[in-house]
């Protein structure tokens, strides 16, 4: 696809409008967030409901309506699922909650005993300080209540425009196919086509190679906490495998919050250690072995470039933003090498050294050909 030709204008001055063009979509994309980001969750899901939805429209033989209502719901009953379990084992917690206090306080006073020895800083000090941060905690407390409870309506609407958008995106497919066309035009429909059908594989096999990761680090995960001992080893295990999602950033919230978990439920100082040497030993794994193996894909972007998107995705629209951050990026590189005006782009999105090597085997392919055909 080319679109269509400006007049030549100075390289700042291009250098401008794209920088402008980059502060008004941020600016956009914090005005329309609660648009916007269940729109794009949507657009995610109906990517994956997609060969459900045919399967029931073609197979069954059900109308588009009731075939895309049928599947939203089997991705609502999945969610449900997960939900439940992570709830069951949260809900353990809260009942040893008065066990986990006891605990922690013990392991504070050892904590203390241990800075007045080491800091020669005594425990009625320790203890000041202790009090004026729980009372001004305490001062605080309605306020974080309320806004948890704000908090907790929010994302229960927000699950809610998403499923409506989910099925809305697979119940009008085809009109939004057709407008896509229309908008650039009949020459450029096998380019839409293909865009298209690219990035509904592509997103495809992201999101099923996300949920088979998942699926593989907690059950390794739950098994070697089991194994070791740990009281909440499921919970840990499933922390451990949805914060691996998000690149980076996850593996040390994941690792923050089991070794509070563990430290609060154990106080074992070998077993906290097991679990740290466990979480990092799976990241490793997963990094250079499941991630590559199981959610490789023919798009790939350097790490900067996901490092970068991450925070950005984060700066802008918080959690979901980060969840966001590589398809919308995915989806952006694929646009980009397919239209040649925006092919650096493209590039600077890539990894280079898969990029070199496509390059490489595309030239011996021409050229094997070039001799076939001679």
């Amino acid at each position: 696809m080319t679109l269509p030709k400006l007049n030549q204008q100075p390289f700042y001055f291009k250098l401008a409008m794209v920088l402008l063009a980059i502060i008004a979509t941020g600016y956009l994309s914090i005005l329309g967030k609660e648009v916007l980001s269940p729109l794009l969750f949507g657009l995610l899901f109906s990517i994956l409901l997609l060969p459900i939805a045919r399967f029931f429209e073609r197979k069954m033989k059900l109308h588009r309506s009731a075939a895309s209502a049928f599947s939203v719901l089997i991705m609502l009953i999945i969610i449900a699922g997960v939900i439940f379990l992570v709830g069951s084992q949260i809900s353990r917690i809260s009942a040893d909650l008065p066990i986990l206090k006891q605990q922690v306080i013990a392991s504070l006073h050892n904590f203390q005993v241990w800075i007045s020895a080491k800091f020669d800083v005594n425990v009625e000090k320790q203890m000041a300080y202790v009090n004026s941060a729980t009372s001004k905690l305490e001062t605080a407390s309605p306020n974080v209540i309320g806004a948890t409870v704000l908090s907790l309506s929010s994302y229960l609407l927000f699950l809610v425009f998403v499923i409506l958008d989910t099925f809305f995106l697979l119940f009008y497919r085809s009109r939004l196919l057709q407008f896509l066309v229309e908008v650039f035009g009949e020459k450029n429909t096998n380019t839409v086509h293909d865009i298209v059908a690219t990035v509904q594989s592509i997103i495809r096999k992201y999101i099923i190679g996300l949920l088979i990761e998942m699926s593989t680090v907690a059950i390794v995960c739950c098994s070697v906490f089991l194994f070791i001992g740990i009281k909440y080893a499921i919970l840990l295990g499933l922390i451990t495998a949805l914060f691996n999602i998000v690149p980076y950033i996850g593996i040390f919230t994941a690792l923050f919050l089991n070794i509070i978990i563990t430290f609060a439920s154990t106080a074992i100082t070998t077993k906290v250690l097991l679990v740290v040497i466990t979480v990092v030993s799976m990241h490793l794994i997963d990094s250079n072995v499941l991630l590559p193996l199981i959610v490789g894909s023919k798009v790939r972007i350097n790490a900067f470039i996901t490092l970068l998107g991450v925070v950005v995705g984060e700066m802008i629209w918080g959690i979901p933003g980060m969840f966001l951050s590589i398809p919308v990026i995915a989806i952006a590189k694929i646009i980009f090498d397919r239209i040649e005006s925006l092919h650096p782009w493209g590039h600077l999105l890539g990894d280079e050294k898969f990029e070199s090597r496509s390059i490489t085997h595309i030239n011996k392919t021409k050229k094997r050909k070039s001799i076939s055909d001679s």
